[in-house]
């Protein structure tokens, strides 16, 4: 396998929490690999440990123990503010409660990744107008979260996803909020997206939303139960 084609690099992972006297182990020994540009989908029952490995991958938590290399760089021992620079540059999330600032416009939202970045006005608005006009909202731009239907949010969060050019997508249950027609159209974005070359990691519950992906990663108590290609998959 070419090193350098990993973007996720998991060995031995596990984290444990301690609730009063009680220690949960979350994760038991997890490691996985997730190449660039690959479609993977973390599947599993509540309490699997699946919301636990997508907050170790978006670098919003780290592991007890064990390593976790971020396109080669082994993030699992970072502080918290160098996490911070590394979730702004490499990772674009997208939530099931769409996380958009309800005074800003879609023009706005997109725009904060690149405020984090640094990136001058002029040129940080051209492109959030060029990354809205991807996922088919240039002419709802100027509105409000509260203006715009529960599909437009979540387009409004994917452009805000991919608006810094990240290494990995990170959706978490893209559609939860979502009726089945507009969630069928997400999806297709996301299809779309990862067909122009994005690495997509899609955290869901529903067998239906992780047919879209090309690898299936199925967990159970904290480990990885089942790792297999989607016989179904479509995509490139």
């Amino acid at each position: 396998m070419n090193e350098n084609n990993k973007i996720i690099e998991l060995e031995d992972i596990v984290k444990n929490y301690q609730i009063g006297t009680v220690i949960v182990r979350a994760l038991r020994s997890v490691s996985l690999i997730i190449n660039k540009n690959e479609y993977v989908a973390i599947m599993g029952p509540s309490g699997s440990g699946k919301s636990t490995l997508m907050n170790l991958i978006g670098c919003l938590d780290t592991p007890t123990s064990g390593k976790y290399f971020l396109n080669g760089v082994d993030v699992s021992k970072m502080e918290d503010d160098r996490l911070a620079e590394i979730r702004n540059k490499e990772i674009g999330f997208v939530f099931q409660t769409f996380n958009l600032l309800p005074r800003y416009t879609a023009l706005e939202n997109v725009t904060l990744p690149l405020i984090y970045a640094g990136v001058p006005k002029i040129e940080r608005e051209q492109l959030a107008i060029e990354t809205l006009t991807q996922v088919g909202l240039a002419d709802r731009m100027h509105h409000k979260p509260n203006e715009l239907s529960g599909g437009q949010r979540q387009r409004v969060a994917i452009a805000r996803a991919l608006v810094n050019k990240p290494s990995l997508i990170l959706a978490d249950e893209p559609t939860g909020n979502l009726d089945s027609k507009t969630s069928v159209d997400i999806m297709n974005l996301l299809d779309n997206i990862h067909k122009k070359g994005n690495t997509i990691v899609l955290v869901t519950h529903e067998e239906d939303i992780a047919k879209h992906a090309a690898r299936i990663v199925r967990l159970l108590d904290g480990q990885i139960f089942s790792d297999m290609q989607n016989e179904k998959y479509t995509g490139v």
